[in-house]
C-alpha cells in the first residue's frame, strides 16, 4: 500500500536521484528517504556504512527502487539498483555490471546503522557470471505474494544468452529460492534473441509477475516488443510461466506490432477483484508502447490494459493514446504517450470498477502551449468506455508552477491506492533544476479537498543538492 521504513504506519517517500554527485562523483547516485509525519529526511547512498562498494562516477545507484518487507520485521526495506556499477571480478573489471543493495528499515529509522545485503549476478546465483554491460538491476520488483513469502525480481536486460548480446534475463528471489530466467528456458514463452532486452521492466503483484522485452522481434519487426507473464508458484526451480504477449497475440485486438513500437518499455500492475469473486484473484496490467504509431502519428504512442485471470488467460481492457483523453487532445509525433505507467485500484479488496481503476500516463515530450517537450499526464479510467478521460495534468494545469520547454513531466510516476506521484526530474523552472515531485491524493485530482505537494531539493529538509530528484519514486 506503500512505503513504512520505519513501521510507524505512516507513509514515507523514496525518492531517486541516479544523476546525483555523491562523494565528489559525478552521477554516482542516492535515494532520498521523505520520512511521513515530518519525522526527516535520510540519504541512502554507496557511503553508508555497510556498503560492499563506493561511491563512483556513473553508477546511477537508485536508477531503479523497489520496497518490500524482506525479513517481514513490519519494517519496509529498500531495494536499489545500480545498474551500471563496475564490479571486479577474476576476470578484471567488469564495466557496467550492475549491482543491487537491500537496505533494511527498522523502527529507529533506515540509513546508517541499518543492515545492507549486497549483491552481483554471481553472487545471487553462483551459476551466473557477472560480465560487463549486464545491467543487473536495471529493473526491480518486489512485494509479498500471496501466501504471506517475500519475493523480489531483477531485471538484467543486458545478459547475452550463449553469443545473443542483450537478449536479457531476470534473477527471481522468494524465501530462499533463487533462480534465473530466460526465453531459452523450458515453457517460457518465446525464444532468446539478441536485443531483446527481457527484463528492461518489470511489474508484479502478490499473484503475477510481468517481465518487459521492448527489444523483442515479432513476425521479423524489429523492437516490436513483448511481455512475459509468470506467476509465484515454483515448478522446477523457477517461477511459471503463463503467456507471452505482444500486440499481435489473438486476446489483443486494437493494436498491431510494428517496427520500433517499443511495446514493455513501461508496465505497471495492480490486483483486480472481479463481480461476484471473494479476493483479488486476477490482475490488470498496463503495458506502454512510447514509441507506436497512431495511424500516421509517428512514435506518438500508446498504452494496452490487460486483465490477468488466474490461469494465466488474457483479455484487452483497453488500448489508450492521447485520443482517450477527449477534448482537444490528439496524438501528436514524438510525444511517446505511455513512457511511463502508474496503475492504482483505490478502494483495495473491494470489487474492482470503472471508479476505483485509475491509469496515469506520462507523456514527457507533450507541448504545453508554446513549451515543448514540457510534459504532461493523463489520468484515465480504463475499465470506463467510451470516455476514459479523467483529467490531463502540466505544471500550471492541475499542477503547481508554470510549464517550461524540455521539463519533461512525468519521466518519474508512481501510484499507491491513496496518492498519485509525478516526477519532474529535469525541471528547467529557475530554482527547481535540481528537479522536484509533485504529490496529491487521487480524491483531491477527481475533484475533493485537499492539495498538491511540491517536494524538492531546498525545501522541507531535503538538502539542496542533486541534479534529477524525481526519477525514480516509490
Amino acid at each position: 500500500m506503500g512505503s513504512d521504513f520505519n513501521g510507524d504506519g505512516i507513509r514515507d517517500m523514496a525518492v531517486a536521484d541516479p544523476e546525483a554527485t555523491v562523494a565528489g562523483k559525478a552521477e554516482a547516485g542516492l535515494v532520498r528517504i521523505v520520512l511521513g509525519d515530518d519525522k526527516g529526511v535520510v540519504e541512502i547512498s554507496q557511503k553508508l556504512s555497510g556498503m560492499t562498494a563506493a561511491p563512483e562516477a556513473g553508477d546511477k545507484f537508485g536508477a531503479s527502487i523497489a520496497v518490500y518487507d524482506a525479513d517481514k520485521d513490519g519494517c519496509d526495506d529498500l531495494a536499489v539498483g545500480a545498474p551500471y556499477e563496475d564490479v571486479t571480478t577474476a576476470d578484471g573489471a567488469q564495466a557496467d555490471a550492475g549491482a543491487v543493495y537491500v537496505i533494511h528499515g527498522r523502527p529507529s529509522g533506515i540509513g546508517e546503522g541499518s543492515r545492507i545485503k549486497s549483491y552481483t549476478q554471481a553472487g545471487l546465483d553462483g551459476d551466473t557470471a557477472t560480465e560487463a554491460g549486464d545491467l543487473f538491476g536495471y529493473a526491480l520488483a518486489a512485494g509479498v505474494k500471496t501466501g504471506g513469502k517475500p519475493y523480489l525480481a531483477i531485471g538484467v536486460p543486458g545478459e547475452a544468452i550463449g553469443s545473443l548480446s542483450d537478449a536479457g534475463c531476470i534473477h527471481y528471489v522468494q524465501g530462499t529460492a533463487k533462480t534465473t530466467v530466460n526465453q531459452d528456458d523450458p515453457d517460457v514463452p518465446g525464444v532468446a534473441e539478441a536485443n531483446d532486452r527481457f527484463g528492461h521492466s518489470l511489474a508484479a503483484t502478490s499473484r503475477f509477475v510481468a517481465v518487459g522485452a521492448p527489444g523483442e522481434a515479432i513476425g521479423g519487426e524489429t523492437f516490436a516488443g513483448a511481455v512475459t507473464l509468470f506467476n509465484h508458484t515454483i515448478e522446477d526451480g523457477r517461477p511459471t510461466p503463463l503467456d507471452g504477449v505482444d500486440e499481435n497475440h489473438p486476446a489483443l485486438v486494437s493494436g498491431a506490432s510494428a517496427k520500433d513500437d517499443r511495446f514493455g518499455t513501461a508496465l505497471s500492475m495492480v490486483a483486480y477483484r472481479p463481480s461476484g469473486a471473494d479476493t483479488d484473484t486476477d490482475a490488470l496490467l498496463a503495458v506502454g508502447a512510447p514509441n507506436e504509431n497512431v495511424g500516421t502519428v509517428t512514435d506518438a504512442g500508446a498504452v494496452t490494459v490487460i486483465r490477468i485471470k488466474p490461469s494465466g488467460a488474457v483479455t484487452e481492457v483497453g488500448f489508450l493514446d492521447r485520443l482517450s483523453s477527449g477534448g482537444d487532445e490528439r496524438p501528436a509525433a514524438s510525444d511517446f504517450f505511455g513512457q511511463r505507467v502508474a496503475l492504482a485500484n483505490t478502494e483495495p479488496g473491494d470489487p474492482s470498477t470503472a471508479e476505483t481503476i485509475k491509469l496515469a500516463v506520462s507523456v514527457p515530450n507533450q507541448d504545453v502551449g508554446a513549451a515543448e517537450n514540457a510534459g504532461a499526464v493523463h489520468l484515465l479510467s480504463p475499465l470506463r468506455s467510451p470516455g476514459r478521460t479523467a483529467q490531463v495534468l502540466t505544471r500550471g494545469h492541475g499542477l503547481p508552477g508554470t510549464a517550461e520547454a524540455r521539463d519533461l513531466l512525468g519521466l518519474g510516476l508512481w501510484a499507491t491506492y491513496k496518492d498519485l506521484y509525478v516526477g519532474v526530474p529535469y525541471s528547467k523552472t529557475p530554482g527547481d533544476r535540481k528537479g522536484l515531485v509533485y504529490a496529491g491524493s487521487w480524491k483531491h485530482f477527481q475533484g475533493g479537498s485537499g492539495a498538491v505537494r511540491t517536494v524538492k531539493p531546498g525545501a522541507d529538509g531535503v538538502p539542496d543538492e542533486g541534479k534529477a530528484f524525481g526519477s525514480v519514486i516509490r
